[in-house]
């Protein structure tokens, strides 16, 4: 067959393999997002233009009734009420109402935009009333080590859900269904409580940060309970059902039973009637090691964001002339680059939130360019950045609002073998040199001093073009010789990136807003 088609078509080699394009996510919130219940709105409006620069994947926000109608729904009350009935204060969340959602969802799937929604599955919040129940206080640093007697507490534990009664689940929840919680009613103590019975305990198959991490905030689902297993799972296929997704962005996954996640997947996967569906935990960890143990001991495909990049990023961005070389040391990108979604910022790390990591601003641009137009990891953009945050520490789009025309680079251009040219230390670069039917290549180089320069192959086949900076950083032109090599330039404490100057779309650039 493949001599047919070389025979039909002239191809052969590299040119049997179509180059698809390239992936980007976008998180599609910030944490001070308007609190207006428009915002599904808001980003059905924005569908095309995110996909017209390359977006082709959405996060959406946590779309299930939160305690309270300002929540941003990591307050989760109810996992099968997605702003359709009256509960917690509202019908809509805060993001808006269900048939928003819907709109949304059916407008995304018309311009192939997938997408992938943030279950938040460890926990619930703001319970109908009080319950009774046998527990006894752990330490705040070493949850195996108790701190009184065991005696019987009132803490909020019972969900009835009146608002959507039976509707798509019967299932109710009581002081059997959780494993811990943080406030005792009785003796109005706030502090960690575990709760007893048979067979009851924190779960062993958790990150071991605090003795066992099991509990991480309000009331803590057992996952050793059939009922609470089997409900999650049937949310899980409804969900898949009531809505187009492309997969789920699963929230603090350090905190949940490994079991019941190998077994939560292995269910979704079989379940649900189109492609496979995408996973991406959120475990937060520097350490690399723990990254990859938790990769290993998931039995199903599954992609975790690497916080050891951002670490990095905010590392460099606070020293003065930083080795760049070494931006990739200890990250998971490095260890495991097809199992990895790198990013720059989100709703935790922003400005205020709970791991504020304030990468400086003029390492922005270099940290998206290093995410967005290199071979490796799949890159997710950060909502706030690329329109802005509000809340008490706000600012506008970040990258000198060029972060567009970098999603945009790596749409069009960033394809191909990959030259590295990481052999000074404030001066790094690398090139890819385009494949046969995606041709135009792209150089990127930056500079964590003073302006700087380097030589750098783009590849024979770009010999006698004429390169610029798509950016408008450096305004020289840059001939590419015979051996195709250039000589690229770069501001001080700032990035460029060089396509050749008549390429295919370079008429889009600067043209989000």
């Amino acid at each position: 067959m493949k001599a047919i088609r070389r025979a039909l078509t002239g191809r052969s080699g590299e040119h049997d393999q179509v180059t698809g394009e390239n992936k980007c996510l976008l998180q599609s919130f910030e944490w001070h997002t308007p609190d207006d219940q428009q915002h599904y709105q808001r980003l059905t409006s924005s569908l095309e233009n995110y996909r017209a620069v390359g977006i082709d994947s959405i996060w959406l926000p946590p779309a299930c009734k939160a305690a309270n109608p300002h929540g941003n729904g990591y307050d989760i009350y109810d996992l099968y009420d997605l702003g359709e009935f009256d509960q917690k204060g509202s019908v809509a969340t805060k993001w808006g109402n269900k048939a928003d959602l819907t709109n949304l969802c059916e407008k995304s799937k018309q311009l192939g935009i997938g997408l992938y929604f943030d279950a938040v599955i460890n926990h619930k919040a703001g319970a109908d009333r009080i319950e009774s129940c046998p527990a006894v206080g752990v330490e705040d640093d070493d949850r195996t080590k108790e701190t009184g007697e065991r005696k019987e507490i009132e803490a909020w534990l019972g969900f009835d859900f009146q608002g959507r009664g039976d509707r798509y689940s019967s299932q109710k929840y009581h002081w059997q269904h959780f494993s811990g919680t943080d406030y005792n009613a009785t003796e109005n103590e706030k502090a960690i409580y575990k709760i007893l019975g048979p067979n009851k305990d924190w779960a062993q198959d958790v990150d071991k940060d605090k003795g066992n991490y099991d509990y991480l905030m309000f009331a803590n689902l057992d996952y050793s309970n059939r009922e609470v297993r089997e409900d999650v799972i049937n949310w899980g296929e409804w969900i898949t059902d009531e809505l187009p997704l492309s997969g789920f962005r699963v929230d603090a996954v350090k905190h949940i039973s490994r079991g019941f996640m190998n077994e939560w997947f292995g269910r979704l996967n079989r379940s649900c009637r189109s492609d496979r569906l995408f996973f991406l935990c959120e475990y937060w960890t520097y350490s690399v090691p723990t990254l990859c143990e938790f990769l290993d001991q998931i039995t199903h495909k599954v992609s975790l964001y690497d916080p050891c990049l951002l670490q990095n990023f905010l590392s460099l961005s606070r020293n003065e002339r930083a080795d760049l070389r070494t931006v990739f040391r200890n990250t998971l990108v490095q260890a495991r680059p097809n199992s990895t979604v790198t990013l720059v910022q989100n709703h935790d790390t922003q400005p205020g939130q709970v791991v504020d990591s304030p990468i400086a601003d003029w390492f922005l641009p270099i940290a998206y360019a290093l995410i967005l137009l290199r071979r490796d990891g799949y890159p997710c953009v950060f909502y706030g950045d690329l329109h802005g945050i509000g809340g008490p520490k706000p600012h506008g789009p970040t990258c000198d609002g060029k972060l567009p025309d970098l999603i945009l680079v790596r749409k069009l251009y960033a394809y191909g073998a990959q030259n590295e040219y990481f052999d000074k230390p404030q001066c790094v670069g690398w090139t890819r040199e385009g494949t046969w039917d995606r041709p135009d290549g792209v150089a990127v180089l930056m500079s964590s001093a003073g302006p700087a320069q380097k030589k750098m192959r783009v590849g024979r086949r770009h010999e006698g073009e004429l390169w610029t900076d798509v950016l408008g950083n450096a305004d020289q032109e840059v001939r590419i010789d015979r051996k195709g090599v250039g000589v690229f330039a770069c501001p001080g404490n700032g990035v460029s990136v060089f396509v050749k100057g008549d390429a295919v779309g370079r008429e889009h650039f600067g043209k989000f807003y």
